[in-house]
């Protein structure tokens, strides 16, 4: 039995200093919390500069390409090899069906979530000490960079999985507090990813985001 405790333990530790030395290294983009209710809050973010890609398929399978592309683009895959560090979180949010025509990709429909051929825009924000022209110019052309304007979001924190289900259930019942806290939507959801594919899923941090109308304090 003590055995056991100290190994539980051990193990506690090292996902704590994983955990922490991750939050650590990794940029986030800064916020205004303007309210929280449990799990849910509305933020107030600045402008940002993003990398974006955008890719076709499942939320899943889109998702992995559209990471590999940016990964590559920050990890030197641009016109002068500069390496960046990786920021977080990972945004991916399914483009409106009356665009994917038009396209050739860190805002998913709840509706079509699991659509094996919907297109996905797939965002890194980049380090705040780059403006936009100071990044490189990305080598693949389907890699472009954008200036995201400033936007007030809804926001439901989660940990675990990010599978259809779950992201479906989570965004569901962001939906159902904008709706009762009589917040106007401005857009689709997105899902943020915040750690790398060997966290443990359940010291995962994930939230699912909706763009608000500007709006009185709450």
């Amino acid at each position: 039995e003590r055995i056991l405790k100290l190994t539980w333990r051990s193990l506690d530790s090292l996902f704590s200093f994983i955990l922490t030395d991750f939050d650590m290294a990794t940029e986030e983009p800064s916020f205004h919390l303007s309210f929280q209710e449990g799990a849910f809050e509305v933020r107030d973010y600045p402008s940002v500069i993003a990398a974006e890609v955008t890719a076709m398929g499942n939320r899943k399978a889109a998702g992995n390409a559209g990471f590999k592309l940016l990964a590559a683009y920050i990890f030197g895959d641009n016109a002068r090899r500069l390496k960046m560090a990786m920021t977080a979180p990972v945004v991916q949010a399914q483009k409106p069906a009356q665009t994917v025509a038009t396209t050739a990709p860190v805002l998913q429909t709840q509706a079509s979530a699991t659509e094996n051929q919907a297109a996905w825009a797939i965002r890194f924000l980049m380090p705040r000490a780059y403006a936009l022209t100071d990044l490189p110019t990305p080598n693949d052309k389907r890699v472009t960079l954008k200036a995201v304007p400033a936007q007030r979001y809804a926001v439901h924190r989660f940990s675990g999985f990010t599978g259809d289900t779950d992201v479906v259930k989570k965004t569901t019942e962001l939906v159902a507090f904008t709706a009762a806290r009589q917040l106007q939507v401005a857009g689709p959801p997105s899902l943020a990813r915040y750690d790398p594919p060997w966290m443990p899923w359940f010291l995962r941090r994930n939230e699912v985001l909706i763009p608000l109308q500007p709006t009185p304090a709450l």
